[in-house]
């Protein structure tokens, strides 16, 4: 059976806090830790009032010390917001406190708007234009890999000097990453819950152009799908509400924390948004465990993924755990034991 995984995106909801919503992630990898999930990604995003998670790496660490199966890592981190040496550096530490659980899962987008990736001082020079994402990595991998001679960082170590980076993922939405990733010869992580394109194309094309390099012998593609699970098709539809109402107002641009089920409930759709909605449940899947697990399978089926992580933007703590473990026991994971 294909393993299942989470990303968890912090979600801040109308009746709770961003820090809250930090508490939550660890709860729910807690949680997810007994139920045979096998990794738990945490993404970054900054200055957004919806989602907690501008430091991926902090987060990776605390769920890594308080669970005892997962593999944890980024979902991902931005590149371009990071110098490649720290980035480095903070994964080399990860990777030596909790060796062979770590994944390093990394993005080209700033993760945020414009006015505050200037602020993330994502340019070395002020003005400098262009995409400098295809630098930034040669250099990150240049630091597992070392240098080539004559290059002025060839003097420099970073530390922990005796740990090597943990797995690499190249994540995106587009073809993009697809393309690069193969031919690094890394894994790859599609972004179908937000995705504007089919994940067909992309996650067929990584595995066709695949070439084998010292990062990966063999591709591993993971497709991130939104997806709510309940007892019942009605509760689960009833659930997904909240994140339809969310949807509705991200594609407006509107940023704002994730409504409650009662204020997503009592919504006067226009009819024009209930075509947007209509247009857009492609991109959440929605069920009772049967219902869902067919869903699943079909994904599977014509995208050929190796993993699947799902993002379950509940705003009800309780039903969320329980999406996660209905999920679970349909799928046939294998429980473990909880984490202390």
């Amino acid at each position: 059976m294909t393993p299942l995984s989470v990303l968890d995106l912090s979600f801040v909801s109308a009746d709770s806090t961003p820090a809250q919503a930090l508490h939550d992630t660890l709860a729910l990898a807690r949680h997810v830790d007994g139920l045979g999930y096998r990794r738990y990604w945490l993404a970054e995003h900054h200055a957004l009032p919806n989602v907690a998670s501008p430091a991926p790496e902090i987060m990776i660490g605390q769920i890594a010390a308080a669970t005892r199966n997962l593999r944890v890592g980024s979902g991902g981190i931005m590149l371009p917001n990071h110098a490649p040496l720290m980035v480095a550096e903070r994964f080399r530490v990860l990777e030596a406190l909790f060796p062979g659980r770590i994944d390093l899962g990394l993005g080209r987008a700033p993760g945020t708007d414009g006015l505050t990736a200037r602020a993330l001082r994502r340019r070395e020079a002020p003005g400098e234009g262009g995409d400098d994402f295809l630098d930034r990595l040669q250099e990150l991998l240049f630091w597992d890999g070392g240098f080539p001679e004559g290059h002025p960082f060839a003097r420099i170590t970073a530390s922990p000097a005796d740990v090597p980076l943990p797995p690499i993922f190249l994540l995106g939405s587009s073809d993009y990453s697809a393309r690069l990733a193969a031919e690094i010869g890394c894994g790859f992580g599609f972004a179908q819950h937000f995705s504007g394109m089919p994940a067909e194309p992309p996650m067929l094309d990584y595995r066709n152009r695949f070439q084998p390099t010292r990062l990966g012998t063999q591709p591993h593609a993971i497709l991130a799908v939104a997806a709510i699970c309940a007892a019942t098709d009605a509760e689960a539809e009833r659930l997904a509400a909240s994140a339809r109402l969310a949807t509705l107002r991200r594609e407006r641009g509107e940023y704002r924390p994730l409504p409650s089920l009662a204020e997503a409930l009592a919504y006067p759709y226009s009819d024009l948004e209930r075509m947007q909605i209509a247009r857009g449940r492609d991109r959440l899947h929605v069920g009772g465990p049967e219902t869902l697990r067919a869903q699943l399978a079909d994904i599977i089926r014509r995208t050929q993924a190796d993993e699947l992580m799902i993002v379950s933007a509940i705003p009800d703590q309780a039903a969320r755990h329980e999406s996660y473990a209905l999920l679970a026991q349909v799928w046939g994971l294998g429980a473990t034991s909880q984490a202390a």
